[in-house]
């Protein structure tokens, strides 16, 4: 039977995440607090973020970055797109 928790990002008891996704208290947070789905969606959104600042994610700054908007996509209030940033969708 698969573990289930009350996921922040869909509002909505969801199926869990298999293990923790990033190291140490804040991996352990994402583990008890965000589904399997909430997990995809921080996933597009981080994709995105990379993508339109121009991030190198082994730059360290960018870590510190995607590792800050993570913590508010979770629990702080959402992360936000960059300005001017238009979604063309993925074709569906």
């Amino acid at each position: 039977m698969a573990r289930m928790v009350k996921c922040v990002v869909l509002g909505t008891e969801a199926e869990g995440l298999d293990y923790a996704p990033y190291p140490g208290e804040l991996g352990q947070r994402i583990y008890e607090n965000v589904s399997k789905e909430g997990w995809q969606r921080w996933l597009r959104h981080q994709t995105m973020l990379i993508n339109e600042y121009r991030l190198t994610p082994i730059d360290p700054k960018a870590r510190q970055f995607l590792v800050s908007e993570m913590e508010k996509f979770f629990f702080g209030g959402g992360s936000k797109k960059p300005e001017g940033y238009v979604d063309v969708g993925n074709g569906e």
